[in-house]
């Protein structure tokens, strides 16, 4: 457990790196010159009329979604829900984003607003791999940093986490979202990049995200949020299957790719548990997770944008789906929130049931820490789906 940015300048462990970076220089330059801006509000309203969408506390008749601000100061995480997906009426979309860094609610919403839309449109168009590549290629024009190298390998990387039985019996809508996914985030960062009324040099956002059509559910996850499923065992009782990785520096595969891009991984003495990704011969700031939209002062250093991608064809036996940000997973075992969810008083509930008890959890766990951010979308399949609409009319 720790905040994603390391508070201050602390003594490193052993060996670590202390001198500054040149890097800090250009970003504090950089912020002298550009403030963050206004929104469009214009188009954010029209983007929260379409009719389907949440993203504020409640439910609808499939998801329960809910999130409570923590004693750190401005909610930083965001969530969605959108039926009807990409005008499919069998296709949902959810995800959850947690912020950090100085405008990292700005950042939540941003991507909260803008990589469905792009996850969409790439979807529809159906793209290939090698034309993924091939723009990257024009782009970089012979300039490659550890995102690209990362993009370039994540059709082979990614394999790990797909079921192999599931992807070849319908090779078709997973290798297309697979795709789209991977084409999305990168375009997502690209534009956080160039964005001109929000700093993201400092600031970014976890994102973890699943697409569901019929039974054939794809999940593609940046950062520490987590995705957990909630499936009936042999013997009929409820059990946890962990969708996602918690991407953190201390993978080994993660700390091995941000080593070779010259950035460093360590954890300071007051939080020995923590490891974060550093600035090379710089103690702060250090952020707790690999992977992230935005914070693109630590990009040509082993951070990346690149989703980890999983697909699943659902069965009979999955009850519902659970995804949520850290301030949830850091208090509670993936066990104690199925069963939370399980007996919560009703479907339409269920997830400000789950935020309610983290937060008291946080209360008696960590007595001197401050309550995190909680955000928490709760996916109902479809064997619950009249017990959840009877929930939420009552």
């Amino acid at each position: 457990m720790g905040s994603c940015f390391s508070a201050e300048s602390r003594s490193p462990l052993s060996g670590s790196p202390l001198s500054p970076h040149p890097a800090f220089d250009y970003r504090k330059k950089r912020n002298s010159r550009k403030k963050p801006g206004s929104v469009d509000f214009r188009k954010e309203e029209q983007l929260h009329r379409i009719p389907g969408r949440l993203f504020l506390n409640g439910s609808s008749g499939v998801a329960s979604l809910y999130t409570q601000q923590g004693k750190k100061g401005t909610n930083q995480d965001a969530m969605i829900v959108w039926e009807n997906f990409g005008s499919r009426t069998d296709t949902v979309f959810c995800g959850v984003f947690d912020g950090h860094g100085p405008y990292g609610h700005m950042v939540a919403k941003k991507v909260r607003d803008h990589l469905p839309l792009k996850l969409s449109a790439h979807w529809e168009v159906n793209i290939s791999s090698e034309d993924v590549l091939r723009e990257i290629s024009l782009n970089t024009a012979g300039s490659v940093n550890s995102e690209e190298t990362a993009l370039i390998s994540a059709d082979k990387d990614s394999r790990a986490s797909v079921d192999l039985d599931v992807t070849e019996k319908n090779p078709d809508i997973f290798k297309t979202l697979k795709e789209s996914f991977l084409k999305a985030f990168k375009v997502m960062d690209r534009e956080l990049r160039l964005h001109t009324n929000i700093d993201c040099f400092c600031s970014g956002t976890t994102a973890v995200t699943l697409v569901k059509q019929g039974p054939y559910l794809v999940v593609g996850n940046v950062g520490d949020s987590r995705a957990v499923l909630a499936t009936r065992d042999k013997d009929n009782s409820l059990k946890a299957v962990q969708l996602t990785v918690d991407l953190k520096p201390n993978l080994p595969a993660e700390a091995e790719r941000i080593r070779n891009c010259k950035g460093c991984v360590f954890a300071l003495h007051d939080e020995p548990t923590v490891a974060r990704v550093w600035l090379p011969n710089n103690d702060a700031p250090g952020l707790a997770m690999a992977r992230a939209f935005g914070d693109f002062f630590l990009k040509d250093f082993g951070l990346i944008s690149v989703p980890e991608i999983s697909c699943r064809c659902l069965s009979e036996e999955d009850e519902f789906i659970v995804l949520a940000t850290d301030g949830i997973w850091d208090v509670l075992s993936n066990k104690e929130v199925i069963d939370i969810i399980e007996y919560a008083p009703a479907c339409s509930s269920a997830a400000r049931t789950l935020v309610q008890t983290a937060v008291r959890a946080w209360r008696y766990k960590y007595l001197t820490t401050k309550v995190d951010d909680c955000a928490v979308v709760c996916l109902f399949l479809d064997s619950n789906l009249s017990n959840l609409s009877y929930a939420s009319n009552t």
